[in-house]
C-alpha cells in the first residue's frame, strides 16, 4: 500500500500537525508535558500519542523546541508494543553511523537548528493503518536567576485545537517559595481559566489544562489552536546570607544569592561599533538603547563613550560622574553617532581598559562593554594577539561583556574574548526589540553588590567554578562539587568577597542541610559540562584536548547531547536513520513556520520545494556540489565570519516540465528558463528500478531522489556541468559586495602591471580555489605557487621552498621580494605586493591571492585590479540592481571569502561575471599560466 504524507510538529512544549491530510486522518491520542523543578533544576518530559486512522501508512513528523541552555537526555519512540530509544554517541560514532545508513542506500538526515531562545529537534516516522505511535523526549536544564526570578517557557502553537492538552509543572524548593506567578500570552483571555496554581512554602504546582474551546477562542487563538507562551516565574526565599547548601550521595550544591546588600558605585565604558555595517536599524536601536541605559545611570556612577570605526573616537577621555550635565551631554553625543569606515576593534578596547584603569576608584566596580556587529579590520586583526593585548590590558581587573549584534559576527571569537577576561558574550537579535535586548543585558550587570567573590569548600572535591569577579544585584552565583570521602561532617562552606570598601565572610554553622533529591549529582555534570565547554574554547594543544576528553566523558556518563555527542535516533528496519546535533550559537536561526512535508501519488518522501505545486506527478531529483568561494570583503572592511564555511553549498534540481522552481541556500526562489544540467556520471548511477526513496552516490556528494518505483529517465542527456568557484567584488557605495561564479578549469589572467611588465596567473583548481599560480617578471624570474610549495627563478638560480618548513624563508631577486611564512607567501615586486594564501578545507588544499598593495599603474588590469563596483537598488518586484548603466537581475546569496584565513562567510548580490566585471569573462583569461 502506497504511503501518505502528515507532519505533527512541536515547537517548544508544543505539538503541531501540517495540513496535507483531511483532519479525519489522524487524530492525537493524548498530548502531555510534565515538568519537575528541583531546586531550579529542571526536567521536562513531553509525551505525544498520535493515532492513525487511514487504512494506509502515514509518515509523520515530531517537532519539538527545547530552551537553548538544556540538554536532551532522552529520546523514544512506541510503536506498534515495540520501543525504539535514543543512544547518545561521541559524535564521530554517532556520524558514522549515519553515513553507514546512507551508504547502504538507507534515507538518513542530519537534525540541526538553532533559534534565538529555543533549540529544534525533528524526526519521523511511519505509522501502520489504524495503528499509534507515542512520543517521548526529555531534556534538562539549570534554571538562571535573571533579574530576581527564574522563568520556565512554554512555547505553544499547536496548529489546531487539541482534545487532551495538558501542561503540568510541579517545583520544589527546600528554601522556601517566596512567590509565583504565570505569565505570557497563553495565559490571559479565555486561556486564564485554564490555568489552576497553588503555593505552599515549599511547593508550587501549575496545571495548564485548556478545552478545545478554550484553545480556540483565546486573543491568539483561532482555528488552528493557541500560538503563543505560557511562562511560569518564580523565586525562593533568602533568609540566609550564605544561601542554600545541599547535599545528597556523595555530592552538594550550592546557591549563593546575598540580599540586602549595599549597592557598589560602578565605573562603566561602552564601547560602541560605528562601522559600515552597522548602517540604518542597527545604529537607530543602538543609539535608542545608549540612550535609555544613560538616564538609570546613579549619580555615584562614573561612566566613558567610546565609539569606533576605522579609528577610535571619544565623548570624553577619561571617565565623569553621571550627574545630570555630564548625562545631558552624553545623550546628544549618542544621538550623532553615524556610521561609516571599518572595525578596529583591539585600539577601542585598549582604550576603554586605559580609561578604566587610569581612574580607579576605592570601593567601585569597574565593567567594560564592547558592542560590535563585525570582526576587526582595521588595525590589529589577527583573532589571537586581540585576546592577547586585551588580557593584558585588562589583567583580571574589571570583566569584558561583548555584545555581538546579529549574525555577520564570528560569536565564538566574542565568546572568548569575553571569558578569558571574566565576563560573558550575548548575541542581540537583529530584531524590532534590538533596543530592549541591549537594555535588558546592562539591566543584569546594572547593580553590583560583591567584588572578587572566592567561594572555598573545605571537604570538597572536584568543584565547578569557584571564583568570580563580581555579583550583581537579581542574579544567583551556583557552585557544585563533591564530598570528599562522602563526609558530611568535615564539610565547610564559606564565601569571601568585597562589599564597597569592606571584605566580608560568609559563613553560617550547620548551613548545609542532606536532602533526597537525586539531581543534585546532575546539577554538578550538567554545571561542569558547560564550564569545561567553555575552558574548551579559551584553551589549546595539549590542555584543550584534556577538556575536550573528560567533557565527552561526562557527557556520555550522564545522556547530555552536547556539541561533543549526538543521539542516534533508532527506528524500525528501513526507516530513516537521524543524528541529533546539539546546535552551535553560530549562524541566524531557521524561519518561525514549519515545514511542510508533500507526496505524490507512488512517490516516497519529498519536501516541498518553494515554487513547486503540489500535486503534481513527475519525478525530481536534487543535489548539492562543492561549495563557491569569494574574494574581497564588504566596504568598510568589514568581516563575516561563521560556522557556515563548511556547509554552504549551491544547489541544482533536475526539473520536471511542471516544476516552477527552487530556492537557493538562503531561500530565495530562481526561475530557471531551462533545465539545470546534471553531470553525466550522476545520470548513469540513476537505476530504472527504484525503492521509493534511493540515495545516488558518485563522485558528487550524498544525492537524495524520489521517483516512482519504475522510473525512466528519457531524452538527450543533458550536458556536463563543470563545478563553479565564486569571486567577490567590494562595493563602493553598498554595505552587500557583488559576487559571481567561475568555471573551475579555467586559467585567468590574476594581475597585469604594463609600466613594469609584471604579470600574474593562475590555474584554478576544479574545486574550491587556485591549484597554481605564477608571478612573472621581466623575462627572466619566476615565482611559482602551488600545494608544494613555492618555487623561485631568476634564469640562473631555482630554489624550492616546501609549505612544510615550519620558519619563515626569505629569497631576494632584485627588486623582487618573497617570503614564505606559515600558510602564506609574500610577494613584493617594486610597488606592488601580492599576497597568496595556503588553505585546507575538507582534506583539500588550495590557493587564494589577495592584492595588499595595488599598482599605481592605472592601466593595471586582472581580476584582482577591478575596482569596487558602484550600483544601486532599483527593485520594485523582483531584486535588481542598477551596473552602471545596465539593469541586472541578482539573487540574495552567500559566498566564502578566502582572502582571510580562516575563511569568512560573506552576503552578497549573485551577479553574472559580464555584469560584475563590466567585460566579457573571456577578457581575464589566459590560455596558459
Amino acid at each position: 500500500m502506497e504511503r501518505t504524507a502528515l507532519q505533527v510538529s512541536i515547537f517548544g512544549l508544543l505539538l503541531a500537525f501540517g495540513i496535507t491530510q483531511p483532519k479525519n486522518d489522524w487524530d492525537i491520542y493524548n498530548f502531555n508535558i510534565n515538568c519537575t523543578v528541583t531546586s531550579r533544576y529542571a526536567t521536562t518530559i513531553i509525551t505525544s500519542r498520535v493515532v492513525n486512522r487511514k487504512d494506509e501508512s502515514q509518515e509523520i513528523e515530531f517537532h519539538v523546541r527545547i530552551p537553548k541552555n538544556a540538554f536532551i537526555t532522552k529520546f523514544r519512540m512506541l510503536i506498534d508494543g515495540q520501543m525504539y530509544d535514543g543512544v547518545v554517541k561521541a559524535k564521530e560514532a554517532a556520524q558514522q553511523q549515519y553515513s553507514d545508513a546512507v551508504s547502504r542506500g538507507e534515507s538518513a538526515g542530519i537534525v540541526s537548528s538553532v533559534g534565538r531562545t529555543l533549540e529544534e529537534f525533528k524526526t519521523s516516522v511511519t505509522v501502520a493503518p489504524l495503528k499509534k505511535v507515542t512520543f517521548e523526549l526529555t531534556y534538562e536544564e539549570l534554571l538562571k536567576r535573571t533579574l530576581g526570578k527564574y522563568e520556565l517557557l512554554i512555547h505553544a502553537r499547536p496548529m489546531q485545537p487539541v482534545k487532551d492538552f495538558k501542561v503540568d509543572v510541579n517545583i520544589q524548593e527546600n528554601a522556601g517559595i517566596s512567590f509565583i506567578d504565570v505569565k505570557g500570552g497563553l495565559s490571559t483571555g479565555a486561556l486564564a481559566d485554564a490555568i489552576t496554581k497553588t503555593h505552599s512554602d515549599q511547593q508550587a504546582t501549575v496545571n495548564f489544562y485548556p478545552t478545545v474551546e478554550q484553545q480556540k477562542s483565546c486573543e491568539s487563538c483561532g482555528d488552528e489552536g493557541m500560538n503563543g507562551d505560557l511562562v511560569i516565574v518564580y523565586d525562593v526565599n533568602r533568609n540566609r546570607s550564605l544561601g542554600d547548601v545541599k547535599t545528597s550521595s556523595g555530592y552538594f550544591v550550592h546557591h549563593f544569592a546575598p540580599s540586602e546588600l549595599p549597592r557598589i558605585p560602578k565605573n562603566v565604558v561602552f564601547v560602541i561599533d560605528k562601522s559600515g555595517s552597522m548602517h540604518g536599524k542597527k545604529i537607530e536601536q543602538t543609539r535608542a538603547a545608549l540612550i535609555h541605559i544613560l538616564n538609570d545611570l546613579a549619580e555615584d556612577d562614573f561612566f566613558g563613550l567610546i565609539t569606533f570605526d576605522s579609528r577610535v573616537s571619544y565623548w570624553k577621555r577619561e571617565l565623569v560622574q553621571a550627574n545630570s550635565k555630564h548625562v545631558k551631554s552624553a545623550k546628544e553625543f549618542a544621538r550623532k553617532i553615524r556610521e561609516q569606515g571599518g572595525t578596529n576593534i583591539n585600539d577601542a578596547l585598549l582604550d576603554g581598559s586605559r580609561m578604566l584603569n587610569e581612574n580607579p576608584r576605592k570601593g567601585s566596580a569597574s565593567i567594560l562593554i564592547l558592542l560590535t556587529d563585525g570582526d576587526p579590520t582595521s588595525g590589529v586583526t589577527n583573532l589571537d594577539s586581540i585576546n592577547s593585548n586585551v588580557m593584558e590590558a585588562i589583567q583580571n581587573k574589571f570583566p569584558l561583556y561583548c555584545l555581538g549584534f546579529g549574525f555577520d559576527v564570528e560569536f565564538s571569537f566574542l565568546e572568548k574574548l569575553s571569558l578569558l577576561n571574566n565576563g560573558a558574550a550575548r548575541r542581540i537579535y537583529p530584531d524590532a526589540d534590538a533596543d530592549l535586548q541591549l537594555k535588558g543585558f546592562y539591566d543584569e550587570v546594572a547593580t553590583p553588590l560583591l567584588t572578587d567573590v572566592v567561594m572555598t569548600y573545605i571537604g570538597g572535591a572536584n568543584l565547578t567554578r569557584t571564583n568570580f569577579s563580581q555579583y550583581y544585584n537579581g542574579s544567583e552565583i551556583v557552585v557544585a562539587g563533591q564530598l570528599t570521602d562522602n563526609n558530611i561532617d568535615a564539610f565547610v562552606p564559606r564565601v569571601l568577597a568585597i562589599s564597597k570598601n569592606t571584605s566580608i565572610i560568609f559563613s553560617e554553622k550547620d548551613s548545609t542541610t542532606k536532602s533526597t533529591d537525586s539531581n543534585i549529582q546532575r546539577v554538578w555534570a550538567y554545571l561542569t559540562v558547560k564550564q569545561l565547554l567553555e575552558k574548551e574554547l579559551q584553551y589549546s594543544g595539549d590542555e584543550k584536548e584534556r577538556m575536550k576528553n573528560e567533557t565527552l566523558r561526562l557527557s556520555l556518563k550522564y545522556n547530555f547531547v552536547t556539541p561533543l555527542t549526538s543521539m542516534v535516533v533508532t527506528k524500525p528496519t528501513k526507516e530513516k536513520t537521524e543524528v541529533l546535533h546539539k546546535p552551535s550559537e553560530e549562524g541566524p536561526p531557521p524561519p518561525e513556520s514549519p515545514s511542510l512535508v508533500m507526496r505524490s501519488p507512488g512517490v516516497g518522501s519529498l519536501p516541498r520545494l518553494a515554487g513547486a505545486s503540489p500535486g503534481l506527478g513527475g519525478a525530481m531529483t536534487k543535489f548539492h556540489h562543492g561549495p563557491v568561494s569569494g574574494r574581497s570583503g564588504l566596504p568598510g572592511g568589514k568581516r563575516l565570519h561563521g560556522k557556515m564555511s563548511q556547509q554552504m553549498t549551491r544547489q541544482h534540481v533536475l526539473r520536471t516540465p511542471y516544476f516552477r522552481g527552487t530556492p537557493d541556500f538562503h531561500g530565495y526562489l530562481h526561475r530557471p528558463d531551462s533545465m539545470t544540467d546534471i553531470s553525466h556520471d550522476l545520470i548513469q548511477e540513476v537505476a530504472v528500478d527504484l525503492p521509493r526513496r534511493t540515495f545516488l552516490t558518485g563522485t558528487l556528494p550524498t544525492v537524495a531522489v524520489d521517483l516512482p518505483r519504475r522510473t525512466f529517465l528519457s531524452g538527450t542527456l543533458p550536458p556536463v556541468v563543470e563545478p563553479q568557484i565564486r569571486f567577490l567584488l567590494s562595493a563602493e557605495n553598498q554595505s552587500l559586495p557583488l559576487c559571481f561564479d567561475i568555471t573551475a578549469s579555467t586559467a585567468l589572467r590574476l594581475l597585469h602591471v604594463p609600466s613594469t611588465g609584471l604579470s600574474v596567473n593562475g590555474a584554478l583548481d576544479g574545486k574550491r580555489g587556485f591549484r597554481v599560480i605564477v608571478v612573472h617578471f621581466n623575462p627572466d624570474i619566476t615565482i611559482t605557487v602551488n600545494k608544494y610549495g613555492v618555487t623561485a627563478n631568476d634564469g640562473q638560480v631555482e630554489q624550492m621552498i616546501p609549505w612544510q618548513a615550519g620558519q619563515e624563508e626569505t629569497v631576494i631577486f632584485g627588486s623582487v621580494t618573497v617570503i614564505k611564512r606559515n600558510l602564506e607567501v609574500d610577494i613584493t615586486v617594486g610597488e606592488t605586493r601580492l599576497i597568496i594564501l595556503h588553505h585546507g578545507s575538507a582534506g583539500e588544499e588550495f590557493l587564494w591571492p589577495v592584492l595588499r598593495q595595488r599598482p599605481s599603474d592605472d592601466n593595471a588590469g586582472g581580476i584582482l585590479a577591478q575596482k569596487p563596483a558602484v550600483y544601486e537598488d532599483v527593485s520594485t518586484h523582483m531584486l535588481n540592481l542598477k551596473i552602471k548603466d545596465q539593469e541586472v537581475r541578482v539573487s540574495r546569496t552567500t559566498a566564502a571569502d578566502y582572502s582571510f584565513s580562516p575563511a569568512v562567510i560573506m552576503p552578497c548580490w549573485l551577479t553574472p561575471a559580464a555584469s560584475a566585471l563590466q567585460s566579457q569573462l573571456s577578457d581575464f583569461t589566459v590560455q596558459s599560466i
